[in-house]
């Protein structure tokens, strides 16, 4: 089986959806209207699908209050330090220092202006 998309319940799906679109790369592939106004962004690569929806019925999540370790979007890049600083222009907040593990990976996370965990990743060996 191969996964269709990933859903994440948001405050303001309208608004999230055109500031990935806009500065994480992502296009639309869907979208519905009231009263979830549920938006399918695919990736640069229309390999993977991303479902932000409103669920009046039920509380959005505090994604800020959420450590990134436990839920985070990763977006490869081929240039962590920049498309950090490009982010945190548009206005992201970063989380921690970007920083290289042992085995050569580096790795940034920010925060969109909504509080959802962005992490950018430039790996040595590519993971797929």
């Amino acid at each position: 089986m191969k996964i269709e998309h990933v859903a994440f319940l948001v405050t303001d799906p309208v608004a999230i959806a055109r500031w990935w679109q806009e500065h994480l790369g992502m296009t639309l592939a869907r979208t519905s209207g009231a009263p979830g106004f549920g938006h399918f962004l695919a990736d640069s690569a229309g390999d993977v699908l991303v479902e932000l929806y409103r669920n009046e019925a039920l509380p959005a999540p505090d994604y800020r209050s959420v450590d990134p370790a436990v839920l985070h979007l990763a977006f490869s890049t081929d240039d962590v330090p920049a498309t950090c600083a490009r982010l945190l222009r548009a206005g992201a907040t970063p989380v921690g220092e970007p920083n290289t593990s042992p085995n050569g990976d580096q790795f940034a996370v920010v925060r969109d202006p909504w509080g959802f965990a962005i992490q950018l990743v430039r790996r040595q060996e590519p993971m797929l």
